[in-house]
């Protein structure tokens, strides 16, 4: 089977043909920088973007028929059950809406893969988007009737991640019960129950902070600070982009961190060792949801390389569960997978119904 996945960023578009498991070819598409600058909304990127993926593809020495399906890394959409979807029209909508995710690149990648199969006839889909929620009614309450829990997490690599670690046990993933802690840019904890996220904390609304959002904050400490005289646009930039580890220490870098903890920046051991401390209490928070039966953790994530927040995190967890590590970020495998599944008649492909 010959997959091909589309991961669309800010300024760029990540292209991957898989052969199976096997990755077979990859590229980063830099997109003009000109043209990016004119063109502020995804939706007036779709020309050009679609014109430079087309044409690497083509390069590489494929052609779109010889594709079994492509597969698109979703925008932010209405909230759905995890699995692989079918992109149609009633998906564009929604991933278009600005109001939704329509602010963002990803959704345009769907955009491109529909039209693949609206030329060559090539199944198009999208699977485990970040608005991916199968939280219990229970788990959506906050304490203040009118606001509710939402689900948004690194569901993609979160479940990928989470199949591999049943993998490596023995036993499905429907079978088990295992906490996922997803290390990077942007962090998130999740609570799989057989088969299902029935709890999660992610660093953009909650839990833990990551290298630049603030997770939970102190709520009157954060009220006076929204009427402290800055713009509702400057505060959600600041909490969301300048938070976390880079409020304290002018850095998104991991590495930097550690190096300067290590190094003997009293500061710098503060935030490091805090970041372990409060990621580790989110997920005791995630066994607890599951009665304490967790039959292991997983980390994953860019984080992951560093052996020694690894290992600090193993000395708090290993005692209730095994610990397994699976570093990096491999979404456009998980693209892949999520198609073959399908393909391979393993799960049926869903419609969204938005």
């Amino acid at each position: 089977m010959l997959i091909l996945t589309l991961n669309l960023g800010s300024t760029s578009s990540k292209v991957a043909i898989f052969e199976d498991e096997t990755e077979q070819y990859s590229v980063t598409v830099r997109h003009d920088a000109a043209l990016l600058a004119q063109a502020k909304m995804p939706a007036q990127q779709l020309g050009f973007r679609k014109e430079n993926i087309y044409a690497a593809i083509e390069k590489a020495g494929y052609k779109f028929t010889d594709f079994d399906a492509v597969c698109s890394r979703a925008g932010v959409l209405k909230p759905i059950e995890s699995g692989t979807y079918i992109i149609d029209d009633n998906v564009l909508r929604d991933a278009q809406d600005i109001e939704l995710g329509g602010r963002q690149p990803h959704g345009l990648g769907m955009v491109i893969a529909k039209a693949i199969h609206d030329e060559f006839g090539v199944p198009a889909y999208f699977c485990d988007p970040v608005s991916t929620d199968e939280l219990p009614e229970v788990a959506k309450v906050t304490g203040f009737e009118g606001m509710e829990r939402t689900s948004r997490f690194h569901a993609l690599n979160q479940k990928a991640v989470a199949r591999k670690c049943a993998a490596a046990i023995g036993r499905p993933y429907e079978e088990l019960n295992l906490v996922g802690i997803h290390l990077g840019g942007g962090t998130s904890v999740a609570a799989h129950e057989h088969g299902r996220c029935v709890e999660i904390h992610d660093c953009g609304e909650e839990g833990a902070f990551s290298m630049d959002r603030c997770g939970h904050l102190p709520t009157n400490q954060l009220i006076d600070y929204c009427f402290g005289g800055k713009s509702k646009s400057d505060i959600k930039f600041t909490l969301r982009r300048e938070g976390g580890v880079f409020s304290y220490l002018g850095t998104s870098d991991m590495l930097e961190v550690e190096n300067r903890a290590l190094a003997g920046d009293a500061k710098a051991k503060l935030i490091y060792d805090a970041f372990i401390y409060q990621h580790v209490k989110c997920a005791g928070e995630m066994a607890a949801v599951m009665h304490f039966k967790v039959d292991a953790f997983f980390i994953t994530g860019g984080i992951a390389f560093s052996k020694i927040i690894v290992e600090r995190l193993r000395s708090y967890l290993e005692e209730l569960a095994p610990v397994y590590v699976f570093p990096g970020e491999e979404e456009m495998r998980s693209l892949a997978e999520g198609a073959l599944r399908v393909l391979r008649k393993e799960t049926e492909a869903k419609v969204y119904q938005g």
